[in-house]
């Protein structure tokens, strides 16, 4: 990665625009970053940062990276075009801020935006590749291969981190690394197999608890059949598997030697029941044939009783079976009889209903009138269709009025509408025109609002920012009283501490030492301390307190500055007209405007009413139009109408006779004509129904003397109905079903034999039954109980020994684990050292890092120092993390807390470069051809200085740069490529010089 350009806008302490050509710096190989404190060194560095990863390193986040003194209309930008894995890139960051509104007072806040480029050689221009936050981050994170905390660590080498680094016990070093190397997944290793441990300690746990409810449920399950108690063990005990399954042997072989048992005991007992029912049977049979012999003897009494009742039926059955021959004739009779009254009453009714003249006439004559009546019927179909054209007639002679009487209100309200039209058109006419002059008025008045507003608003910020520089003019007096004041102060407790600093020096004398003045080892008469000394402390207070003083006023007069400058501005705008006559003419304005604005609202709705009436004038002149032709039309087609009517009128008068309409003379016709055909039709139905009324009474006769009867009544009284006969032949039935069981039962020789043995005692022999058959359900009840005993004994067997087997490889999964777990957790005993897993990594890192930066501190030290890594335990705690440092000259090993301040600065910067080498090879092996190292130079002597130097001139290499940000003196007079940060009251600028 190589940096070209970085252009700086309103960014940390600058307040404008700066530019840094990276290109011409590293020209040199070594350029120096210098200014004084507060200058905005870092804030170089923190603006590479910020464009790359869209932050700053993490030490300095949190806070606003706007300039405090931007313009307010200046946004905050930083711009890096960079070389990174063969691509020429330009990244662009704008952080969100707020900017004044454009209209109005007050302010907005602008998101954050990002832009990346990248440079097409063969095009020679600049192409767009995104403009999406999380599309850069991760494209840039992807072609460095490192995070910003990476970054940070690695191209912008802070020292004084790395000289913590070097103090810091064995737990900081490895947060510090653990966030370099990322090696959280070693830890999310360590973590996954302690929580598999877990795991597989529950599984193992919850096996054996299912496991032991098996073997309470077993021996809930034998009840008392086992004497040895169940073992007392908990889940995870070891033996649990074993106790449980020899404990279900034991009850598995004593609940069959009571299931044996119980079986020949229940097979005893079904014995006895079996004869004791085979008994129960016999005496069952006996009590059986001896009720039916007594049951046959009543019943063959009760037949002898009623013997008489069965010979009477037995003769009514007889007449009715001769009844039975004379029974169709009877019906016929009956039939005819009812339809020839049916007949008879109809024929009455139809002649009740015809004229007297018709009461002697026969069915012929009826007949014949009917015919005559249907003719005369049938010529009124002509007339009928000339009553229904009369009505048609009427009918369209009513519209023909009604549309008359429209056609003249039309006439009427059109005449008097357009003859009021002109007036009103008038009247809408010069209200358009008054709309819009007052339109055209208002629209003038709106010209002048807008420069009267800005006026007036400008006006009134005069007037308040010259109460502003008042006020500002004033503080500013004060602040630089009390910087003077300060300074004053500060020089004379400098010069008084000048005067005393004999004794100061004199306090650090030891004897036998050199003096820090003269060289001498002795010191006879060292100067003392008097009342009133003032120490290094006292002066520094007071030059903090004049710096402080100084700072106030240049903030007071930078302040003032912008008063003035928004006086001005706002003078400029506003004029000198006073602000209430401003206030007034704008008021003025407004009320103008207003009265143009409401007197041109109503320009739209005359413009709609004059459309609205012209479309209706139109439509009137047309409807008065068409009534007038509708008028004329109707003349002639009411004369045609009045012509058929008469000539309609005249035929139906003929045709209707003395009805009142042929509708009703046909109706009269109809109804004559269908009285006469029903009467004629129900006299020949009579005269029918007569004559086979005769010929029935005859056949009737004849058959009730061949059947014996003397009358057809008695024939017909000597009938049964189908439910008679049948419940008669029902009761003859039954009688000789009855006398034939009775004589089968009384001629039995078994039912006979039994009555004459004495009564069967069947009480006796059901009890004897009932108590074997109790003894045998308990001993079927005893030995299902055991066979269940066993079963789920069997059962309970089974599953705990599935449990068994499926535990084994979880008990084996699980010492594997935990082996694992606590090996890499480091609290295993065959971890000797208790080094945890990720500690090991970070050690292996570690020691990779020593020996890259023993190469550069052997140089920066003339092969005196060597880095080291050590993975002895410190105290009590876990190793893996220690850092020693090989003094060539002694020969011992030692601490690197122990170093003194010089030898710690290029010790952390041979670590710091070291680590860098590490981490690059860590990333991907991406190249990184800019470097920067921030302070810490200070501390080195003359002839380290130039080792250093030389450390970092390597590192040219192959085209390689390196940025030194330090405020030391002797360091701009040994490099001449600089970039200086120079801070004043509106900003910092950068100042770039000797570079390429």
């Amino acid at each position: 990665m190589r940096l070209h350009r970085l252009h700086i806008t309103a960014f940390g302490p600058f307040g404008g625009a700066q530019e840094v050509d990276f290109d011409d710096l590293s020209a040199a190989g070594v350029f120096l970053l210098h200014g004084p404190t507060g200058a905005g060194k870092t804030s170089v560095l923190d603006a590479v940062c910020f464009a790359l990863y869209g932050s700053v390193p993490g030490a300095r986040q949190g806070g606003s990276l706007r300039s405090d003194h931007a313009l307010a209309g200046t946004r905050t930008e930083v711009t890096l075009e960079l070389t990174v894995a063969g691509r020429r890139l330009e990244l662009t960051r704008q952080p969100p801020w707020e900017r004044p509104k454009k209209r109005g007072t007050g302010t907005t806040t602008e998101k954050a935006q990002s832009w990346l480029r990248e440079y097409d050689a063969t095009a020679g221009s600049w192409k767009d590749l995104s403009r999406s936050h999380q599309e850069i981050g991760e494209e840039i994170t992807q072609l460095l291969g490192m995070s910003r905390e990476q970054f940070c660590q690695v191209v912008l080498l802070p020292q004084g981190d790395f000289a913590r680094f070097l103090r810091a016990d064995a737990e900081a070093r490895g947060k510090l690394l653990g966030r370099l190397f990322d090696t959280q997944r070693f830890a999310a290793v360590e973590q996954c197999l302690a929580e598999r441990r877990r795991a597989a300690e529950t599984q193992v746990r919850a096996g054996d608890a299912e496991l032991l409810a098996d073997a309470h449920r077993m021996q809930q399950a034998a009840g008392d059949i086992v004497e040895l108690p169940l073992p007392d063990l908990a889940p995870g005990d070891p033996g649990v598997a074993e106790s449980v399954l020899e404990w279900a042997a034991i009850a598995r072989s004593t609940a069959r030697e009571r299931f044996t048992v119980a079986h020949c005991a229940q097979t005893a007992a079904e014995s006895a029941q079996a004869a004791a029912d085979r008994v129960l049977e016999d005496v069952r049979e006996v009590a059986r044939l001896q009720r039916r012999f007594a049951e046959a003897r009543e019943r063959a009494v009760l037949l002898e009783e009623r013997s008489g009742a069965h010979r009477e039926a037995q003769a009514r059955m007889e007449r009715a079976r001769k009844a039975e021959a004379v029974a169709p004739a009877l019906g016929l009779r009956d039939a005819t009889e009812a339809e020839h009254r049916r007949a008879a009453d109809a024929e009455a009714r139809a002649r009740a209903l015809l004229p007297e003249t018709f009461a002697d006439a026969g069915a012929t004559g009826l007949a014949a009138a009917a015919r005559k009546a249907a003719e005369e019927l049938g010529g009124l179909e002509s007339a009928r269709r000339a009553e229904h054209r009369l009505a048609e007639l009427a009918t369209e002679h009513d519209a023909l009025d009604r549309q008359e009487r429209a056609d003249d209100d039309v006439l009427q309200e059109a005449e008097l509408w357009l003859s009021e039209w002109e007036a009103t058109r008038a009247g809408l006419q010069t209200r358009i025109e008054s709309a819009q002059e007052a339109a055209t008025r208002a629209e003038q008045l709106a010209v002048q609002r807008e420069p009267a507003q800005k006026r007036l608003t400008a006006s009134r910020m005069r007037d308040q920012f010259a109460d502003d520089t008042d006020e500002t003019q004033r503080q500013v007096l004060a602040s630089a009283e009390r910087a003077l004041q300060a300074r004053a102060h500060w020089l004379d407790v400098k010069e008084q501490r000048l005067n005393g600093i004999a004794a100061e020096l004199a306090a650090s004398l030891t004897e036998g030492e050199p003096c820090a003045v003269c060289g001498a080892t002795e010191h006879p008469a060292p100067a003392r301390k008097v009342d009133g000394h003032v120490d290094r402390a006292a002066e520094e207070r007071a030059l903090a307190a004049y710096q402080r003083a100084d700072k106030q006023r240049a903030e007071d007069e930078r302040r003032l500055g912008v008063v003035r400058e928004a006086l001005a501005a706002a003078t400029a705008e506003a004029g000198d007209t006073p602000t209430v006559q401003l206030a007034e003419q704008v008021e003025e304005l407004e009320r103008q405007y207003g009265a143009a604005r409401r007197s041109a609202s109503g320009l739209h709705a005359a413009n709609e009413e004059l459309r609205r009436g012209e479309q209706e004038r139109e439509r009137r002149a047309a409807a008065q139009q068409q009534a007038a032709v509708s008028v004329a039309s109707r003349v002639g087609r009411r004369e045609t109408l009045d012509r058929e009517k008469t000539a309609l009128e005249e035929e139906l008068t003929q045709a209707r006779g003395a009805a009142g309409s042929v509708a009703a003379r046909a109706a009269q016709l109809e109804r004559q004509v269908a009285l006469l055909t029903e009467a004629a039709d129900a006299a020949r139905v009579a005269a029918d129904t007569a004559q086979r009324l005769k010929d029935a009474d005859a056949r009737l006769a004849d058959a009730a003397f061949r059947a014996g009867f003397d009358t057809p009544q008695a024939a017909a009284a000597a009938l049964l109905d189908d439910e008679a006969h049948r419940e008669l032949q029902r009761r003859l039935d039954a009688w000789q079903q009855e006398e034939a069981a009775v004589r089968a039962v009384l001629a039995e020789a078994e039912t006979a034999a039994a009555a004459q043995q004495p009564p069967a005692d069947l009480v006796a022999a059901e009890q004897t039954a009932s108590v074997a058959g109790r003894r045998v359900r308990e001993a079927a009840s005893a030995r299902d109980a055991a066979a269940r005993r066993c079963t789920e004994l069997d059962r309970l067997t089974h599953r705990a020994a599935a449990s068994v087997r499926r535990l084994g490889p979880l008990r084996e999964e699980y010492d594997r684990v935990a082996r694992l777990a606590t090996l890499a957790a480091g609290t295993s005993a065959d971890n000797e050292r208790k080094m945890r897993l990720e500690s090991y990594v970070l050690a292996a890192r570690l020691e990779q890092v020593a020996a890259a930066a023993t190469a550069r501190l052997q140089r920066m030290s003339s092969g005196r120092y060597t880095l080291v890594h050590s993975d002895d335990r410190a105290g009590r705690g876990r190793s893996g993390l220690g850092l020693h440092v090989v003094d060539a000259w002694t020969g011992r090993e030692r601490d690197t807390a122990t170093l003194s301040g010089g030898e710690t600065f290029f010790a952390s910067l041979a670590l710091a470069l070291g680590l860098a080498d590490v981490v690059t090879d860590e990333a991907g092996g991406v190249r990184l051809d800019t470097l920067f190292i921030d302070e810490g130079f200070g501390s080195l002597d003359d002839q380290t200085l130039d080792e250093v130097l030389d450390v970092l001139d390597s590192l040219r290499e192959r085209d390689r740069s390196v940025g030194i940000v330090s405020h030391v003196a002797d360091l701009r007079r040994r490099i001449h490529a600089q970039l200086e940060v120079v801070k004043g009251r509106s900003g910092s600028v950068v100042r770039q010089r000797g570079g390429g």
